[in-house]
């Protein structure tokens, strides 16, 4: 080292940090790149994602590699360092070496790089393919031996590297945080789909059938002239028929069918070819998560059912239409409230809801945070709450908000007044 020069030791070391940044910044640029992209751009064929998936396929080469030119770099910087203060403060020149190198490597070949590659992992991850994967071919050997050597001391540790996986799926609520995440690359009203397939599981048909006292059917016990008006003047393609009551139902008439009927029977047409015509009923389980049903529906070929409780008694009705609309919202004509209708905005800030408004859907249009894990309208979770039909003008604070009864039947609550804008965080009940 006598006979090279100062001036050369100085380019030596430079070059020595360069390559300490390169191999920092390569590092932080291959394990930062996003994986779902880097699959994408390869079914792109993009060369230098090939690259870097060809290298991440065995993460403990790629970074043993990284590693053994990192302080290789680092060694050698250090070893001309020293002999460079050396020469220039004597025996004194160790403790500046030390002390200046260590400073240069964390700005300029640490923190300065990896912080540019955490930034643009792609800018970096890139180009920088194109010399470890032939350099990882050239040191295969001996990263092979260090990689042997560090797996069987991680395996006397308890420790099973092939057990750790870089990039495993993503469960539903990661996927739910990418969704947020995505800004401006997916609309709004995509991300809103999205997270409404994602929320499908914790959603039951409870939440979204009509219930049984709203269900539009055909009693085919009433005179032949009331049937016909109802059959004319039906709101729905499909229409339940039943006996008496809506437990004994028969089957659900298409208005296809009735019209064909009518056409080909205008004079024969009675009540025992309506029962005839009607098609079987598909009962489904309360309790069913709408991601179940909706497959269910779809390998069944089915549109429309009964939801039943475990007595098989009817609790309501629940469609296709129904199950889609919680993804891509309101598309159908329903004689059913909207929320918006429901709850009627007053002066003083308050709002005036019917006791029989669905609590998701309040939630959902209103941005309110009504418990939604035990009766599904607010009527219901009132009585609830007080354990019994309550009078009218009584009070109390329901999920955070100062609710105030304003009228009350004789088994609901017909409606309330709420005050959102007096929202306080519920404490261990949902109601004061």
């Amino acid at each position: 080292m006598d006979d090279i020069s100062t001036s050369m030791l100085l380019v030596i070391l430079v070059v020595l940090i360069a390559l300490s940044a390169y191999f920092s910044g390569s590092e932080t640029g291959m394990m930062s790149i996003n994986r779902y992209r880097l699959r994408h751009l390869v079914q792109n064929n993009h060369h230098g994602a090939r690259r870097v998936q060809f290298l991440l396929e065995r993460p403990d080469r790629l970074i043993g590699l990284i590693l053994i030119g990192n302080n290789l770099v680092n060694i050698a910087a250090s070893s001309i360092a020293t002999i460079l203060c050396i020469r220039w403060f004597g025996d004194a020149g160790i403790v500046f070496a030390t002390l200046g190198l260590t400073l240069i490597i964390l700005i300029f070949a640490e923190v300065t790089p990896k912080t540019i590659a955490a930034l643009h992992p792609e800018r970096v991850a890139f180009p920088s393919s194109l010399i470890l994967r032939p350099l990882l071919m050239v040191m295969y050997p001996f990263v092979t031996s260090v990689n042997f050597i560090t797996n069987s001391f991680m395996r006397l540790l308890g420790v099973d590297p092939k057990r750790a996986q870089v990039g495993d799926a993503l469960n539903s609520d990661e996927l739910r945080a990418v969704v947020n995440e995505a800004g401006n690359m997916i609309p709004a009203s995509h991300q809103e789909m999205l997270l409404s397939i994602l929320d499908l599981e914790k959603v039951t048909v409870e939440d979204v059938m009509i219930p049984r006292n709203e269900i539009v059917g055909i009693d085919i016990n009433d005179e032949w002239s009331r049937i016909i008006k109802k059959i004319e003047h039906a709101q729905h393609t499909r229409v339940l028929l039943y006996r008496n009551d809506i437990d004994d139902a028969v089957g659900f008439l298409h208005a296809r069918d009735v019209m064909r009927l009518m056409t080909k029977n205008q004079f024969e047409a009675d009540k025992a070819t309506l029962v005839r015509a009607a098609r079987d009923i598909y009962f489904i389980p309360e309790g069913t998560p709408l991601n179940v049903q909706l497959l269910k529906f779809q390998r069944r070929k089915e549109r429309i059912g009964l939801v039943v409780d475990e007595y098989g008694d009817i609790q309501g009705l629940v469609t296709l239409e129904d199950i889609l609309e919680e993804i891509v919202g309101d598309f159908t004509t329903s004689m059913a409230p909207q929320p918006s209708e429901t709850a009627v905005a007053q002066p003083d800030g308050s709002y005036l809801v019917e006791g029989a408004a669905n609590l998701r859907e309040l939630n959902k249009e209103m941005n309110w945070q009504f418990p939604t894990d035990g009766p599904k309208t607010l009527s219901g979770l009132i009585i609830e709450q007080f354990g019994d039909i309550p009078n009218a003008r009584l009070s109390l604070r329901l999920g955070g908000y100062p609710v105030e009864l304003i009228e009350v039947g004789d088994t609901m609550i017909k409606q309330v007044r709420v005050l959102p804008h007096h929202f306080q965080e519920p404490r261990s009940s949902s109601g004061d």
